[in-house]
């Protein structure tokens, strides 16, 4: 008797503790769906005000970016999480595993020739550099465009950054840096053009003058802090071998950068 009432006794505790998991699981539910709700609702409603502002071409200042230091504060990567994870994860994998179709040769007068190069390109496709160099000196690219080395280390006469996503990670290892924030498909502004085209020009001649102070007459007023041993592999080399080198640069070095560039090409003549 006594343990036939031991029994039910275990099977009633059992029960109840079974209900109590029930109820706690019951009640979390609704929590967690009027969470995940609440954070669809607000990531809709922040890329839609972005995307209003792409269009008005206007508010490039709301993701915080210092256009003198080109860094993104902390707050802007809390608060505004649904803009940057996505726009992170689509550059990284565009840049990281994308492929492109290499230049093509000469265009062939005959037409079976055209489209057998054509199909071989497309078989050879190789992955997209970060940054490519299009005149002597000249650099378009993305946002990992710092995984460019130029040659016996030196610094980059100028950075012209366009991005308001993402903070310059060259702007230790510049002479000069000028930051032009727009959105991911907007182009600058005439006034902008005109800006980034003189401060290229600039820029140059800024390099032509560190160098000399530098290194041809062993100064050591240098505006970018480099290590004995990088100067003295600068020393060694022909001083003719150095010429400035100018990054624009955008995301994905498509769009804003080249639009830039071409400004910056006529600038120069």
């Amino acid at each position: 008797s006594s343990f036939s009432d031991g029994v039910r006794i275990l099977a009633t505790s059992s029960s109840s503790s079974d209900d109590a998991s029930s109820l706690s699981s019951s009640s979390l539910l609704p929590l967690a769906r009027a969470a995940t709700a609440a954070m669809l609702s607000y990531s809709t409603f922040l890329n839609g005000t972005i995307a209003v502002l792409f269009q008005l071409r206007r508010g490039m200042s709301l993701i915080g970016k210092d256009t003198k230091k080109g860094t993104i504060p902390l707050w802007s990567y809390v608060l505004l999480f649904p803009f940057h994870g996505p726009t992170y994860a689509y550059t990284y994998l565009h840049t990281k595993m994308g492929k492109m179709r290499p230049p093509s040769a000469a265009p062939s007068s005959d037409e079976s020739h055209r489209k057998k190069n054509d199909d071989e390109h497309e078989q050879q496709k190789v992955p997209v550099p970060v940054a490519s160099q299009v005149q002597p000196g000249w650099w378009v690219g993305g946002c990992y465009s710092h995984e460019i080395q130029l040659p016996m280390q030196q610094p980059w006469a100028g950075i012209v950054d366009l991005t308001v996503e993402f903070p310059e990670k060259c702007r230790a290892n510049t002479l000069n840096y000028l930051c032009l924030p727009t959105w991911d498909g907007v182009p600058c502004s005439p006034e902008q053009l005109e800006e980034a085209a003189v401060f290229c020009m600039e820029a140059r001649k800024d390099w032509i003058r560190w160098w000399k102070q530098n290194y041809s007459r062993g100064g050591n007023d240098n505006a970018v802090d480099l290590a004995d041993s990088q100067k003295q592999s600068m020393q060694q080399q022909q001083t003719e071998q150095l010429i400035p080198h100018i990054l624009i640069h955008c995301a994905h070095g498509r769009g804003r950068s080249t639009t830039v560039m071409c400004a910056a090409m006529v600038k120069m003549g």
